[in-house]
């Protein structure tokens, strides 16, 4: 036992005793039986403290704690929305229990699928227990706001009020695995802690009833609404499950069915609502964006240049209703192989014999080091990208990042559980959530729901504004806010022999087809306007047009800063 417990003991013991004396008129002590009961307490209380690791020595609690908790926290920086979580009104509930100096607070994140949110926590937990007054045990909870539509427009229909965002999967193409990555996507959503539902709106094919078999089939109402039906925790709809095969009907019926169905649709609260469009960029792919005011797009595709011509069409098909496109996804863009290739090593070593001998050489056992050279060198290119048979080509990654600034693209292999878990009812990412492709799949959901944010709360200061001087001809472009924004100056010819397009870059060697030369210092942009939210496009005066992504622009300053620094010194 240790010294205060005992002395707590004997103290106790002691104030009976004495309790007991004066009932019967004995005052043994001056001391008056509360303060002995006082010290027993305090006593008590300091060998709890001890007990729960508050340390004795520490240093006393400031007056100003919560303002150097705060001042701690500010150099926590959201790397999506880039600032600190303090300014961003992330931290709420914050307290101080004085008895054991634990200090407590939330970080309301903007969305609960944010893929860093463990990162944050970390991040938090170590700055704040670096405190000298705190009992270096911090309690921080990470939290999220309830779904609320976020610029919700008054003509949204009353079952999607609650809905916080919504995602367009399209693909422009049929058969490229539109539905598939939908339903994945809005799983792996689903594992990332958001609450999400999918919506199927194709009405002459829906996919949804065969790659999702709900808990419970059977349609039900709330009111006038109709209730969505749930599996694993995703919402579903689609024309599929109430009606029995597709609709075979003329475009302005489905457009006004496609209307009725999602005003009567009830979601209730949802972070984010996955939209499997129909195929193609036609009337119903625009009523859909106008009607549901669409947050963000992701496209998805397969490497061959035909379809890379649909991307470019869904990407400025939701420009003109101001969608931004946050993600591709290439899909079937490789075969796996899932061992080295097998061979008869004793026919090789015969059929390398006889072509040895037909050239004059009768070594025997250089046909069998042979053999063993191609055994070593199968053996050493085991590695997984070697055994990635890309059957439809290379792909397009660069070429997207390039002409329309869309960084983030995601290859997902052509893999037969794939194909049967669309088939079966049951998502491939929930039967197999351990598996690689899973992986992609929730790095692409990771992606996704940053990218919305980005959308939802930044500001428009990482999208330079560009306008052209006439005077001087120069492009004048400026970066950030406009309390705070920096002003640059570029020559509009150095921007034009900037282009990447394939007419002026060989897409895959990289050659510069564009000679410097060949563009005169008197060029100049007649239109400039932005595409989405990451690329400007530019009609130069030599007739041609170019796409320039964000990014592009800022490297190009920084280039220029660089070389005026080089030139000084």
């Amino acid at each position: 036992m240790g010294i205060q417990q005992t002395t707590f003991t004997i103290l106790t013991a002691f104030i009976s005793f004495t309790g007991w004396m004066e009932c019967y008129g004995f005052s043994p002590i001056k001391m008056h039986h509360s303060k002995l009961l006082k010290l027993g307490v305090d006593i008590k209380r300091r060998s709890v403290l001890q007990a729960i690791g508050t340390p004795q020595d520490s240093d006393p609690i400031p007056n100003n704690w919560s303002t150097q908790v705060l001042s701690k926290l500010s150099s926590v920086i959201d790397p999506d929305l880039e600032r600190d979580i303090v300014s961003l009104g992330f931290i709420q509930n914050l307290d101080l229990d004085e008895e054991t100096r634990q200090i407590s607070f939330d970080v309301q994140l903007t969305t609960p699928a944010c893929p860093i949110k463990e990162e944050f926590k970390t991040q938090c937990e170590d700055l704040i227990n670096s405190l000298t007054w705190s009992n270096g045990k911090a309690k921080v909870t990470m939290t999220a706001p309830d779904p609320a539509r976020i610029g919700a427009s008054p003509n949204t229909p009353f079952g999607l009020s609650q809905v916080k965002a919504i995602i367009a999967v399209s693909s422009c193409k049929g058969g490229v695995g539109k539905s598939t990555t939908a339903v994945n996507l809005a799983y792996s959503l689903k594992k990332l802690g958001a609450e999400v539902g999918i919506f199927d709106a194709d009405i002459y094919g829906p996919s949804l009833p065969t790659m999702v078999t709900p808990d419970n089939d059977a349609v039900e109402f709330i009111g006038r609404q109709i209730k969505t039906l749930e599996r694993d925790g995703v919402k579903l709809m689609s024309f599929g499950y109430v009606n029995d095969g597709s609709a075979v009907m003329r475009g302005p019926m489905i457009t006004q069915l496609l209307d009725q169905f999602l005003s009567l649709t009830f979601w209730g609260p949802l972070d984010y609502l996955i939209l499997d469009m129909p195929p193609g960029t036609g009337d119903i792919q625009l009523t859909l964006c106008q009607k549901m005011n669409i947050t963000a797009a992701v496209i998805v595709t397969t490497p061959q240049e035909l379809s890379f011509v649909d991307v470019e069409r869904g990407i400025e098909m939701f420009d003109t209703v101001n969608v931004p496109c946050i993600s591709v996804v290439e899909n079937m863009a490789y075969l796996e192989v899932g061992e080295e290739p097998k061979f008869d090593e004793q026919l090789m070593v015969e059929s390398l014999s006889m072509a040895l001998k037909e050239k004059g050489i009768n070594d025997e056992t250089l046909g069998e080091s042979l053999v063993d050279v191609v055994r070593s060198t199968l053996k050493q290119s085991k590695e997984k990208e070697e055994l990635k048979l890309r059957i439809f080509g290379q792909g397009h990654k660069k070429r997207l990042s390039d002409q329309w600034g869309i960084e983030h693209t995601f290859s997902i292999p052509l893999l037969d559980k794939i194909a049967k878990n669309g088939d079966s009812g049951m998502p491939f990412v929930v039967e197999y959530p351990e598996s690689e492709q899973a992986g992609v799949y929730l790095e692409l959901a990771g992606r996704v729901a940053r990218e919305v944010v980005k959308v939802q709360y930044a500001n428009d200061q990482s999208r330079p504004t560009v306008a052209y001087n006439s005077e001087r001809n120069l492009l004048e472009i400026s970066i950030g806010s406009a309390n705070d924004k920096d002003t640059d100056t570029l020559p509009p010819a150095d921007l034009r022999r900037d282009c990447k397009c394939a007419a002026c870059v060989e897409e895959f060697s990289g050659r510069q087809i564009l000679k410097p030369e060949d563009v005169p210092d008197s060029v100049k942009p007649r239109t400039m306007n932005p595409t989405g939210n990451y690329a400007l496009s530019v009609d130069w005066s030599d007739g041609h047009r170019s796409l320039y992504p964000y990014k592009q622009i800022r490297a190009l300053l920084r280039s220029k800063r660089e070389l005026n620094v080089a030139a000084k010194i």
